[in-house]
């Protein structure tokens, strides 16, 4: 594969990766007390996971480039992000990541499609927790790809 798409790729991880951290900052910080903060954090939610689904399209772009169904688009395009391709690409996510992030995607999907759901304060505060607490997973796995990327440029 030549090294531009790569690089290009790499430069989209770093600008995603700090659109992440911007918004993992303000989910940290932001309290769900009364429905507009419950109503901001699931927002905050939502936008995370787009930030990262963003990013695995890019991913799907420069290495295999097409899913098929798409009326299941998100959850195949996550679902590829744990594939190791062989010859292609290693996989961007564990098991555990796509478990967390699965997850968000259910919840980015309800957020977005629901407009006459009220949305359950303990649920968006579990998650919100799960992520926390699991973040760290994602990082990791992200970390890793990035080194493949680096090591993939050099060669």
């Amino acid at each position: 594969m030549k090294k531009e798409p790569l690089a290009i790729l790499l430069g989209y991880f770093t600008n995603q990766t700090e659109i992440m951290e911007k918004i993992l900052q303000e989910v940290k910080t932001t309290k769900p007390s009364g429905r507009e903060k419950v109503s901001h954090l699931a927002y905050l939610l939502h936008n995370l996971y787009c930030a990262l689904e963003d990013l695995f399209q890019e991913i799907a772009k420069t290495f295999e480039n097409r899913i098929e169904d798409l009326s299941k688009y998100h959850r195949e395009l996550l679902k590829r992000m744990q594939l190791d391709v062989p010859g292609i690409r290693p996989r961007v996510l564990s098991k555990e990541s796509y478990l967390i992030l699965d997850e968000l995607r259910g919840f980015r999907h309800i957020f977005r499609h629901s407009y006459d759901y009220e949305l359950a304060p303990d649920r968006v505060k579990s998650l919100k927790q799960k992520i926390l607490t699991n973040w760290r997973y994602i990082e990791r796995d992200l970390d890793i790809f990035i080194d493949f990327l680096q090591e993939a440029i050099k060669d």
